[in-house]
């Protein structure tokens, strides 16, 4: 848990995902298109990953990834995205968490 902590307070968005998870490519590629950098860390590659995996379980991430982080604070996967998105509510998130400055 206070490695998921750590990493996540590294960045304005943080996304937690596996490089052959389709719903992860979506949403990576939601915010790079929005002009987000986040800070993407594919869990099937590197060194302690299904750790982290199990710790965004604990955070109630359902299934564990995607999971995203704005602001360090845990906004939930592709349903919890998409519906911000859809309602006009991710942008403005993501302007006052540092992520975008337009």
């Amino acid at each position: 848990m206070d490695r998921v902590t750590k990493l996540v307070s590294e960045r304005p968005v943080v996304i937690f995902s596996r490089s052959t998870c389709c719903m992860c490519h979506t949403i990576k590629t939601l915010f790079c298109d929005f002009g987000v950098n986040p800070a993407v860390h594919e869990l099937d590659e590197i060194q302690r990953g299904r750790d982290i995996e199990q710790a965004l379980q604990r955070l109630g991430c359902n299934p564990s990834v995607p999971a995203v982080f704005i602001g360090g604070e845990l906004v939930g996967g592709t349903n919890e995205v998409m519906s911000l998105h859809l309602n006009r509510s991710l942008i403005p998130m993501l302007k006052k968490a540092g992520a975008l400055w337009v």
